[in-house]
């Protein structure tokens, strides 16, 4: 899975491993999950090191290439090669040629057919499913301070929380979406899109003043665009099951395969790219190791995620539906956190996971007596696309 290079060309980042104590505990749970020894060797520390360093070489030439020159020009080159192949692009600057001739052709490992399985079976999960990423996987990151960083330069705290959940699941909706991953389908444009947006931000933070390199790494490295890809394939597909969600073994395979492929265009190198879901959680580990642990920051972005569902848009009784699920998604996190993890985010001690005890075993028998029933599988399909759809009006608002 990783290839360790040996030898390193800069001095590794002071944040590698800050505090060993605080992320073996953010990572201990998941060591239940891990079977054999998980724990890094010191090549692949220093591997993991090295990898903070690295950022994304074709689309860090094609954001300096589009900010370089005539910026509106790029813009429409970039995105007719996006809709219609850069064979469409009319003399197409080499920053650009090179950039699409890299993405354009499906590595040989993409299995089409695997891809569609993962999709569907990102659907069967429903509004659990996005629970899960938002509870567990946004919230939980949040307790990695160096991660946070790039996110407390580029938005506001509160009414960014918002905004960057709401962009997140229509993102990850496109990517789910049967054939979202087809070329010019929008999950497959979309990727694209926010991987450039990725390397404007890692241009501009580089150049800032106030961004210590030598403390924190390149912004939007290698080893955190790898946790975050694994924070949507492995961490989803845990917690599913955490909540009650049944999925087979192909099904965990096939949603690796989609999120392999999903952070291959992201700019995740392949080394970093995982072929099974134990792969997925000894990397998942071994990098959460690796992370700095929860500071100021973090409490900072966990209180305004936790406040996040009463600016929402429900259709009636909304004063109401706002306090449920604020309540709803502080209990969800208080199962995968934990009372050490709710301390570290500056969220509510006192808080019990009383939505999944309640939930749980519903969930369990829903899902168990639909894959028994037939047709079973294609109603959780359905019905599980259908709730993740109508939440995003609620996350958008009603103008959307």
């Amino acid at each position: 899975m990783v290839n360790l290079p040996t030898q390193s060309p800069r001095s590794i980042p002071r944040r590698l491993g800050a505090d060993l104590r605080e992320s073996g505990r953010m990572a201990r749970r998941l060591k239940l999950l891990i079977r054999g020894n998980p724990e890094p060797t010191p090549l692949l520390w220093k591997v993991l090191g090295e990898a903070l360093l690295v950022g994304d070489e074709p689309a860090d030439r094609l954001a300096e290439w589009m900010i370089s020159g005539d910026g509106a020009s790029a813009r429409a080159d970039f995105e007719r090669a996006l809709a219609r192949g850069i064979e469409s692009v009319r003399e197409p600057a080499p920053a650009l040629k090179d950039f699409f001739q890299l993405v354009e052709p499906r590595p040989s490992w993409v299995d089409a057919a695997e891809l569609a399985e993962g999709a569907r079976a990102c659907g069967i999960s429903g509004s659990a499913g996005l629970d899960v990423l938002r509870d567990l996987a946004l919230m939980g990151g949040y307790q990695l301070s160096a991660l946070n960083r790039t996110l407390l330069a580029t938005g506001p705290l509160v009414a960014g929380a918002q905004r960057r959940l709401a962009e997140t699941t229509k993102w990850w909706m496109s990517c789910t979406a049967p054939e979202g991953m087809s070329r010019f389908a929008p999950g497959y444009m979309d990727t694209l899109r926010v991987r450039l947006t990725h390397a404007m931000v890692r241009r501009h933070l580089r150049r800032s003043p106030d961004w210590d390199e030598e403390a924190w790494g390149v912004p939007i490295n290698q080893t955190d665009m790898a946790l975050t890809y694994l924070g949507f394939s492995v961490m989803f597909l845990f917690g599913q099951r955490f909540m009650g969600v049944w999925l087979t073994r192909r099904e965990g395979q096939a949603v690796m395969h989609l999120w392999r492929y999903i952070g291959w265009l992201m700019g995740v190198e392949e080394r970093w790219l995982c072929n099974t879901e134990m792969e997925g959680r000894i990397a998942l580990y071994q990098n959460l190791l690796s992370q700095a642990p929860s500071d100021e920051s973090s409490r900072a972005l966990g209180r305004a995620l936790m406040v996040e569902p009463l600016g929402r848009h429900y259709g009636g009784f909304e004063w109401l539906q706002r306090r449920y699920h604020h309540a709803r998604h502080l209990s969800n996190s208080r199962l995968f956190l934990g009372h050490e993890g709710m301390l570290a985010l500056g969220l509510p001690r006192a808080v019990m996971p009383w939505y999944p005890v309640l939930s749980v075993p519903f969930t369990a028998v829903w899902h168990g007596a639909h894959r028994v029933w037939p047709g079973g599988k294609r109603r959780l399909i359905e019905r599980g696309r259908k709730a993740q759809l109508e939440a995003l009006p609620v996350l958008f608002g009603r103008a959307t």
